[in-house]
């Protein structure tokens, strides 16, 4: 299969998956597709799919570059690069984390894509808070303080109670 043939039937795969999951997508341009995935720890995660000439390839923001620990946020994200499929936490120049990973053209299929998608929030979801803890803990507990003290919902920071003081308004 040429080149052109392989991105064409890439592009097919990704448009089936996508159409079948009922996910909302745009297409800004020939062979890219932004989806979002709607998840529960991390509300929304946003993949950037692209058909390139050789290779289709996939990537999604995790979370802005941490405030403090920051080898203790890359090391637990790099040992969660050992179990990830066909992707990758990376750290872009300034710090921010991707999840980033690339395919053949040619092991693009409907399944290949919904298999993927499926990883990307998978790992977006369960890891987000563990990052969160580990790089934005002060933030995290100041955070807390602030809602805390004026009497605002606490609902979207339960999960963080553990990294709280006794006594402070859980």
């Amino acid at each position: 299969m040429g080149r052109e043939a392989a991105r064409g039937a890439a592009v097919e795969a990704i448009t089936a998956a996508v159409a079948e999951s009922g996910l909302e997508v745009e297409r800004p341009r020939e062979g890219a597709f932004l989806v979002t995935l709607p998840g529960r720890a991390k509300l929304k995660t946003l993949v950037w799919l692209e058909a390139g000439p050789h290779s289709l390839t996939l990537t999604s923001f995790f979370c802005r570059q941490p405030d403090e620990n920051h080898a203790g946020f890359y090391l637990w994200l790099m040992r969660r690069n050992a179990d990830m499929y066909g992707m990758a936490f990376v750290a872009d120049e300034v710090g921010d984390v991707y999840i980033r990973g690339r395919l053949p053209l040619e092991g693009v299929t409907p399944d290949e894509v919904d298999r993927l998608l499926g990883c990307v929030l998978t790992y977006s979801d369960e890891n987000f808070n563990g990052a969160l803890e580990r790089g934005f803990a002060s933030a995290i507990r100041k955070e807390w303080r602030w809602r805390a003290e004026r009497g605002h919902d606490m609902r979207n920071l339960r999960s963080f109670a553990h990294l709280v003081g006794p006594g402070e308004d859980r």
